[in-house]
């Protein structure tokens, strides 16, 4: 079933891809975004891994609750998707603002996690990139999400991209002025809430990681993530070039094989330690 239930009426919509024997793969999103966002990455890890993405409560078929939320209560939630699942631990990949939720599981639920991949993320708010996701959950209240999107894409793309898909976004405005501003508005309050408490323990995240971020990335730079991968013991960074924040779309191919390399590479290494341990 891909239905979760959570506390307070809140439903959460999940989908699972691959095989059940395989390593699982959960996938958290950014802001706004729904599941369907995954789809390059899930088509590329089908074969490899069990892919597990949902929708962060505010976004796609997940509910919109009625009170604030914060980003712990959405780590719950993706917790609560692998119990679902029956899944004990899995690697866990986040984007943005599914970054920062994937920092809080390692930090809250290490035993549920067996790597960490970081893209385009940060681990502490800015003050301009504080007032900048203000203004975009302005402009989404008052005048849509189809002009918030207008707005943002360049700040998503780079220069070359959005030139190309300049004719895509166009085309998408009309059904983004569907989707519902409430749930923006409220994943962009639970941003802004979050203190930067979170950055001393990223020093106690055992599990390897991986740190991803485009070099023209302008909403998430690549002192974000060189902060995050200097925090974390086992982090190693990796630069995509001519990528920006939407680097999993941009730079579908090269990111997805680094993150497919990484994962394959912590399976390898968890399998020989389990070996020498049995050995001993």
């Amino acid at each position: 079933m891909p239905w979760i239930q959570r506390p307070l009426n809140v439903r959460i919509h999940s989908q699972v891809t691959g095989r059940p024997d395989a390593p699982p793969v959960l996938l958290i999103q950014g802001l706004g975004m729904n599941k369907n966002g995954w789809a390059l990455q899930r088509f590329a890890m089908a074969t490899k891994f069990r892919t597990i993405a949902f929708d962060n409560r505010g976004s796609g078929r997940s509910t919109i609750p009625a009170e604030a939320f914060s980003l712990q209560d959405m780590a719950d939630d993706a917790i609560a998707v692998l119990d679902h699942h029956g899944v004990r631990d899995a690697h866990i990949v986040g984007a943005s603002m599914g970054g920062a939720i994937a920092q809080i599981i390692a930090v809250k639920y290490p035993e549920r996690v067996r790597s960490l991949t970081l893209a385009c993320t940060a681990c502490r708010n800015l003050q301009w990139r504080t007032e900048l996701l203000r203004h975009w959950a302005d402009t989404a209240t008052a005048r849509g999400m189809r002009q918030w999107g207008d707005e943002s894409m360049r700040w998503l793309v780079g220069p070359r991209s959005f030139r190309r898909l300049a004719p895509a976004i166009s085309w998408l405005g009309p059904w983004a002025s569907f989707r519902p501003s409430q749930g923006f508005s409220k994943q962009v309050a639970a941003i802004l809430d979050t203190d930067d408490s979170m950055v001393a323990e990223l020093s106690n995240i055992a599990v390897p990681a991986l740190v991803v971020v485009g070099n023209q990335d302008i909403l998430t730079p690549r002192a974000d993530s060189e902060e995050i991968a200097e925090r974390i013991p086992q982090a190693e960074l990796v630069v995509i070039s001519g990528a920006a924040h939407g680097l999993m779309v941009e730079h579908a191919s090269t990111f997805n094989q680094i993150v497919i390399d990484f994962i394959e590479r912590t399976e390898h290494n968890n399998r020989l330690s389990r070996s020498a341990a049995k050995a001993s």
